[in-house]
């Protein structure tokens, strides 16, 4: 007997309100443990050129944070594979819980060494909350993924008030220990993120899926899924590496603390802002030229760098830097969807942020003997040959696929 649309409305509605609910919590956990990204990047270098036995390592303890999100993405993906995701998010928000006090204890005792192994904790939680983005996909229908992946991203807008906000109110509060009291806080924050994933449900998973579907070396072949690592990768590589010393920059040209923090924070505002539109832009015009987008607007964050040393100048080119972020990497993580069956998802997903990440470890630790050896506008002119390379490699992974199309 034929199923009447009113049935069907019936059967699918407590689909949805589910699938709505993860996606809810999942935005809210992303606002919050977003802002331990946001508060690593805000303090880091500024931390580590005051332990740094060498000002040249000032930009260290982001570089391990970096590192920290390249090793624990593997792991963190194969706990997924093996427990369920939400196994992988509760051990991420221990880690968020680490680096808060961690840090802390690094500035109280002067340590450099604690202050970087703190990071590389920071950056086991950032690898497990970029996996939020996929997680969101897991339980939407296919029609709907790039959507949830933009609204759970979406979250970071908040992000990108609470963490500066946090460091602007808290981080003289126990003197003489600069940001010490900010990083107790941030160990707080992860606690109350747990407990919002607490109620996230998503698909466990199956007993014989772990080892199934086509190899990692046969998906990694895919054109489609070489132009999506490679903008994903050199989105997030440019992001980081002009973030990392935007804040230092600022200090060295002599502006407050204060401007280096509102300027971060409406950086995050730019990263995540777009993602309330970013899912629709991509399903009307395609993720390729979103990406292509995101690339654009990356160059021109770096143009704005160059032309001026003011706080306007920094606040501009942060601001562009996020908004090229946003459709540069979402765009690519669009993509990505496409690149593998359902049984192979939480691999190919691990595996494409294991190759963003390590990367970005390659930008995080130049980053700093840039910036003191060569000066800020250095750090803006060594941004611009990555993003030709993304851009000329969408172009040719496209022909490609023309070329098949037409064969």
């Amino acid at each position: 007997m034929a199923i009447t649309k009113e049935a069907h409305d019936r059967l699918r509605a407590p689909a949805m309100a589910h699938e709505r609910g993860n996606v809810v919590r999942l935005s809210i956990a992303q606002a919050l443990a977003g802002a331990n990204a946001t508060i690593v990047y805000a303090t880091g270098s500024v931390v580590g050129n005051t332990l740094a036995p060498d000002k040249a390592l000032s930009t260290l303890p982001i570089t391990i944070f970096v590192v920290g999100m390249a090793a624990c993405t593997l792991p963190a993906g194969a706990v997924a594979q093996r427990f369920g995701r939400r196994a992988a998010f509760l051990l991420g928000t221990g880690c968020g819980v680490l680096v808060g006090l961690l840090a802390a204890l690094a500035v109280v005792l002067g340590s450099f060494w604690l202050f970087c192994a703190a990071t590389f904790f920071g950056g086991a939680y950032a690898a497990v909350v970029l996996s939020f983005r996929f997680a969101a996909a897991d339980c939407t229908p296919p029609e709907r993924r790039a959507r949830a992946i933009s609204a759970v991203m979406a979250g970071g807008v908040f992000a990108g008030v609470i963490g500066p906000q946090l460091v602007t109110h808290t981080m003289e509060l126990w003197p003489p220990y600069l940001f010490a009291a900010t990083y107790v806080a941030q160990a707080g924050i992860a606690v109350l993120c747990a407990l919002i994933l607490l109620g996230v449900r998503l698909p466990t998973p199956k007993a014989g899926e772990a080892g199934t579907g086509r190899s990692l070396a046969e998906i990694a072949r895919q054109p489609r899924f070489i132009s999506a690592v490679t903008a994903g990768a050199i989105s997030y590589l440019i992001m980081n590496f002009v973030m990392t010393s935007a804040p230092l920059a600022m200090r060295l040209c002599g502006l407050p603390q204060e401007d280096a923090n509102l300027g971060l924070q409406w950086h995050v505002i730019a990263m995540y802002g777009p993602s309330f539109v970013t899912g629709r832009i991509i399903s009307r015009f395609g993720a390729p030229k979103v990406v292509l987008a995101g690339l654009f607007l990356t160059a021109c964050a770096a143009a704005a760098g160059l032309s001026g040393l003011t706080t306007g100048h920094f606040w501009l080119a942060l601001v562009l830097l996020g908004l090229g972020w946003n459709f540069g990497f979402i765009g690519a993580s669009a993509m990505v969807l496409e690149c593998h069956r359902p049984e192979e998802r939480t691999r190919v997903q691990s595996l494409n942020d294991f190759l963003v990440f390590g990367l970005m470890v390659i930008g995080s630790f130049v980053s700093g003997g840039v910036l003191n050896t060569y000066g800020w506008e250095a750090v803006c002119w060594v941004s611009v040959p990555p993003l030709i390379v993304a851009a000329v490699t969408l172009y040719a992974t496209g022909s490609f696929r023309m070329r098949v199309a037409g064969a």
